[in-house]
């Protein structure tokens, strides 16, 4: 049973690893830049604007380097990961808000309770099936979506075409068994400030 559930666990992260790879774009923010309906220098900017905040992060303290995952799209900061206390939270969602160009922060932040390897086990499974979904969707611009996955629960950030590639974005994440819920942070590009001509 062991063995049975140290090989599952090694083929999740060989698939992950394998989708993820290709996601990440040139400025690692999950969007290939070929494909991406932002400007070029929206790219450059909300690239900027993450990694000032990921050091500001880090210079407060190295555990945020692990535990903390930042995204800007457009100027919008997304924050997911775990902290001690609520106080940090407050205080890590006052970091971004002073970030230099943002337009807005959601904070997906999670007060830490005790580890749990067999939920995370079952995160990075949900994580993989979604990513597994939106690559074979047609419908589906796979490159331009980043997932998280914590305790059932799938965060996705993105920029769909339409409508109803957001919508079809979210059905793929609902339809994985075990979701408990999908927290969708998906800009259309028609609400992008300056978008490629």
């Amino acid at each position: 049973m062991k063995n049975k559930l140290l090989i599952y666990l090694l083929l999740l992260f060989i698939l992950n690893g394998c989708v993820g790879t290709s996601s990440q774009g040139l400025f690692g923010t999950g969007v290939s830049i070929a494909i991406d309906p932002r400007s070029l220098g929206t790219q450059i900017d909300d690239n900027i604007m993450e990694k000032n905040l990921k050091a500001r992060l880090l210079l407060e303290d190295k555990k945020y380097l692990l535990s903390i995952n930042s995204k800007v799209l457009d100027g919008r900061i997304f924050i997911t990961g775990k902290v001690d206390n609520p106080e940090e939270k407050l205080k890590i969602t006052k970091m971004a808000w002073e970030t230099k160009g943002v337009r807005s922060v959601r904070n997906n932040l999670i007060i830490k309770k005790e580890f749990n390897f067999k939920q995370s086990a079952v995160d990075l499974l949900i994580t993989s099936q979604l990513r597994t979904a939106l690559v074979l969707n047609k419908k589906i611009k796979s490159t331009n979506y980043n997932i998280d996955t914590y305790k059932k629960k799938i965060y996705i950030y993105g920029i769909a075409q339409t409508k109803e590639e957001q919508e079809e974005v979210v059905n793929e994440g609902k339809s994985i068994p075990d979701v408990e819920r999908v927290i969708a942070s998906i800009l259309l590009v028609e609400d992008l400030r300056i978008q490629k001509n």
